[in-house]
This record gives structure tokens, C-alpha cells and sequence, in this order.
């Protein structure tokens, strides 16, 4: 009688599904972070800064030339990256450091929608990034795209954080909480002005400009550029490949390292 009742208790509890897990969890993450102003205002506020700092103010006849185009993709790569980056690296390395990765794995949730969660989340902050730099364009730099250009930057930055998602995590596994944020800032910043991102390849020497393609910001701003002129560059598969191929091993080396730590 007593495992018949047992049985019929744990029948009738409630049953949460995955779907909510991971939208709990991930409003949990966007929430941490969003009230974190050092995760938060730069990860926001620079994109946007930067933007109208050297597209509107510090030189107003870009606007007019078409060049506004151009930096509104490449800051939109910009805004991409640091979600990825910092949502992950430094937040799973900290999660490391006081144990709380270890917490969450002996709750009863599946691992995988703990870094789904994260996922998710760095993707609500590249979306939040990329329709304030879209408003900012299109009425201070006045831009005007098709209805198609804008949904396909927005949706770009959507699936370009992937990569850089998989970094951070890389990242968040290889060193602590302390060290994570001025590791990251190491690789985010010289990465973004070696990729043509913050700076046009063309100012930089010959040999530096052709190591650009081993970044996958290279690719994603390739791509970028090429919604906003109206036509995919020369090569646009391959972009996706790389950007494709950059993930998987950055997954897969995180993974590797997840598993060597537990």
C-alpha cells in the first residue's frame, strides 16, 4: 500500500516543463546582468555612445556621404560581441568560483538548459543593442533601408552572437572570476579593431589586414555589410561557414573543459 501511494503522490505532483525551465532561468540571467551596471552600461551603453560620437558628432557629413550605412553594421557586430563575451566568460567563471555551477548541477534540471538560458539571455542584450542602434540611424543619421535590410540586421545579430557566446564560454572555463573581465577585454577590443570592426582594414598594415579572416568578427561585419548595401559580398557562404565552423569549436572546446572541471 505504502509504494502504491508513493506512486500516486508522485504522479500527481505537478510537472514543470523544460520550455519554462529555460524561461525562467533565462529571465533569471537577464535580470542578474541587466542589474549589474558594470555588465550592463557598457554592454549597452558603448555601442550607442560610440555610435554617435563618430557617425554623428564628430563628423556630421558621414549622414550625407552614405558612410552611416556602414558604421551602423559595424557597430551593430560591435553591440553583438560583448553580450556573448562577458554574458558567459565572466558570469561562468564566476559561477565556478563560488560554486554555484555545482549547485545547479545537482538540481533536477537538465545541464543543457542552464547554458541555454545564457544563450538566450546574451541574445536578448545583442537584440536590445541592435533596435536602439536601428532607432539611433534612422532618425539622427537619418539611414533609410528596406523593410527586408532591417529585419535581416536584426536577425544577424541575433545568430551572430553564437560565436562569441561559445568564446566567452571557453573562456569562463579556463580562468576565475577576477581574471575573466580583463581577459575578455584583451580579446574583445583588439579583435574588434583587428577585424575591420572599429577601424577599416584599409588603415591597417598589409600583413595585419590579411590575418583579419582568422577572426569571427571579420565574417559577421562582412555579412553586415553586405545587408546594408543591399546585396551579400562576394563570399557570403563562406562567412557563414566560418562563422559556423568558429562555433562549433568553441562549443566543442568548452565542452571538453566542462567536462575535465566536473
Amino acid at each position: 500500500m505504502s509504494t502504491v501511494s508513493q506512486q500516486t503522490s508522485a504522479l500527481a505532483e505537478p510537472r514543470v516543463s523544460a520550455l519554462n525551465i529555460l524561461w525562467l532561468e533565462t529571465l533569471m540571467e537577464f535580470r542578474r546582468l541587466l542589474r549589474n551596471p558594470s555588465f550592463s552600461v557598457p554592454v549597452i551603453g558603448f555601442p550607442l555612445l560610440f555610435y554617435v560620437l563618430f557617425t554623428i558628432v564628430f563628423n556630421p557629413r558621414l549622414p550625407s556621404l552614405g558612410v552611416a550605412r556602414h558604421m551602423l553594421a559595424a557597430y551593430t557586430v560591435f553591440g553583438a560581441m560583448a553580450p556573448g563575451l562577458f554574458g558567459l566568460g565572466v558570469t561562468l567563471a564566476i559561477d565556478r568560483e563560488r560554486g554555484l555551477l555545482q549547485l545547479k548541477r545537482a538540481l533536477p534540471m537538465p545541464p543543457a538548459l542552464y547554458l541555454g538560458a545564457k544563450l538566450l539571455m546574451a541574445g536578448l542584450f545583442a537584440a536590445i543593442v541592435s533596435l536602439l542602434l536601428m532607432v539611433l540611424a534612422a532618425t539622427l543619421s537619418v539611414v533609410a533601408l528596406e523593410a527586408l535590410q532591417w529585419c535581416t540586421l536584426f536577425v544577424l545579430a541575433l545568430f551572430g552572437v553564437v560565436p562569441f557566446c561559445g568564446l566567452g564560454l571557453l573562456i569562463g572555463t579556463l580562468v576565475k572570476g577576477q581574471a575573466a573581465p580583463a581577459l575578455l577585454n584583451l580579446i574583445y577590443l583588439p579583435m574588434s579593431f583587428l577585424s575591420g570592426v572599429l577601424l577599416p582594414l584599409a588603415m591597417l598594415p598589409k600583413m595585419v589586414a590579411q590575418l583579419a579572416p582568422l577572426w569571427p568578427s571579420y565574417h559577421l561585419v562582412q555579412l553586415a555589410f553586405g545587408v546594408v548595401d543591399g546585396e551579400p559580398r562576394a563570399g557570403a557562404s563562406g562567412h557563414v561557414l566560418a562563422l559556423l565552423a568558429a562555433a562549433a569549436l568553441f562549443f566543442w572546446a568548452a565542452y571538453r573543459r566542462l567536462r575535465v572541471l566536473s
